[in-house]
């Protein structure tokens, strides 16, 4: 894709104004950011609970003064979500920017994000199967809004099991679009020099070669799923065959034996009826490797994906290739890690905000 964006156009149909809270009203909100209002900490900051007497419960995230989510990520973030909407998306309310705080203000959802139940062993028995495949068809959802069907085309660059963020219905929306890129113009493709992302997750043409597109998104859909499936981090270490490899490689290595179902979560393993849901697991398995082959021209895009999501008929899938093994041996990587590149031209650039 061709990045180009002018931010007095875009700012056209968005009051930015009306976006700011003073940061006294975010402080009396979560008790001064108050230790028993914390959610979590994430790679750029920490996440706190709030009450606001006129908007409800509210989710604080307050970035790291070292972090690498500087001001015109979260600037981009707010610019970017304040135009998005839709249900698979988390609802951004506003920001704070207040000397050396920065500050992003979302609605709250009770179940937090993705990762706090999926890779929790006690928690993880609150995903039925049921409610896997609903938040794999949700957050497909929010990822074909982003690519195709919103007001400006978006790469989201960063998503994965963490800003996949759960309302009380176990309903999925994306989250963090701090490190989301524009994407407009004829071209499918563009390289960058700032390749930002979380280690596990970022295809490899991306992550080698900042070579970005749409596909790099659905790469990283792909491991989720995959996860989603069997429980395990992507960056866990499996052991196959005398050999120790990740979960990619484990996947594959079951796919090409034939027993695909073998990698599913034991939890899931358990429950009565296994008809349907088999059938689904594979047909998850099957679209999760459709996602993370290593040419990006052979990944389907977001739409085919929920057509593919849909279809009772799975006969008619491609035959996945070889996925990429790119960061077989990266362990317990989380956090994201931007380059310490500068900001090419390509990035978002937004005009001054001034608080209410």
């Amino acid at each position: 894709c061709v990045f180009n964006y002018n931010a007095d156009a875009a700012d056209k149909n968005v009051d930015s104004g009306s976006l700011l809270f003073d940061l006294a009203i975010i402080r009396k909100a979560t008790a001064n950011f108050a230790e028993h209002n914390k959610l979590g900490h994430g790679g750029f900051g920490a996440v706190y609970k709030g009450f606001l007497p006129d908007v409800g419960e509210i989710a604080v995230k307050r970035l790291d003064r070292t972090s690498g989510q500087g001001l015109e990520q979260l600037r981009n973030e707010l610019l970017l979500v304040a135009k998005l909407w839709h249900n698979n998306l988390a609802k951004l309310l506003g920001v704070c920017i207040k000397g050396d705080e920065k500050l992003l203000v979302y609605e709250f959802l009770p179940n937090r994000s993705l990762d706090t139940i999926l890779f929790d062993p006690q928690k993880r028995e609150q995903l039925s199967w049921e409610t896997r495949y609903q938040i794999i068809h949700g957050t497909a959802r929010g990822l074909l809004y982003l690519h195709e069907d919103s007001q400006i085309k978006i790469i989201h660059r960063d998503l994965k099991a963490s800003n996949v963020l759960l309302d009380s219905n176990m309903n999925p929306k994306i989250s963090d679009f701090g490190l989301a890129r524009l994407c407009s113009g004829t071209k499918t493709t563009s390289i960058t020099s700032q390749v930002v992302g979380t280690l596990g997750y970022m295809a490899p043409e991306y992550a080698v070669l900042g070579h970005l597109s749409v596909k790099v998104d659905v790469y990283s859909f792909g491991i989720l799923v995959l996860e989603i499936v069997t429980g395990r981090r992507n960056t866990d270490v499996f052991d196959a065959d005398e050999e120790s490899s990740n979960l990619l490689s484990y996947v594959w290595d079951h796919w090409q034996k034939g027993i695909p179902l073998e990698i599913t979560d034991t939890l899931l393993l358990l429950s009565g009826s296994r008809g349907l849901q088999d059938m689904e697991l594979l047909k998850c398995v099957h679209i999760g490797l459709l996602c993370v082959q290593e040419n990006p021209a052979d990944r389907p895009t977001m739409l085919s994906v929920l057509v593919m999501l849909q279809d009772v008929d799975t006969t008619n899938f491609a035959a996945p290739s070889k996925p990429a093994f790119t960061f077989a041996n990266v362990r317990n990587t989380t956090s994201s890690s931007p380059s310490a590149a500068a900001l090419s031209a390509n990035e978002v650039s937004i005009s001054e905000f001034h608080p209410r």
